[in-house]
């Protein structure tokens, strides 16, 4: 019985850092269809646009990274 319960939570787990990671990749491509969007419309603020998606794709990583690193730590 003890096996059945460990292998249902280890699929909850799995199911669990799948949803974690569906809500940084929406954001990054919301982010960089945005930024590619800006650009085209204005490249002479090209320069700026990408620094500042760099630091917003940062962000959204660091979230999709919290996900996997409590999938480990309440596993």
């Amino acid at each position: 019985m003890l096996a059945a319960e460990n292998a249902i939570s280890g699929n909850i787990a799995t199911v669990g850092y799948g949803l974690a990671v569906l809500g940084p990749g929406i954001g990054l491509g919301i982010l960089i269809g945005k930024t590619v969007e800006g650009i085209a419309r204005q490249p002479e603020v090209a320069g700026q646009l990408r620094t500042t998606m760099f630091i917003g794709v940062a962000f959204v990583e660091v979230l999709g990274l919290l996900g996997l690193i409590t999938g480990f730590l309440f596993t």
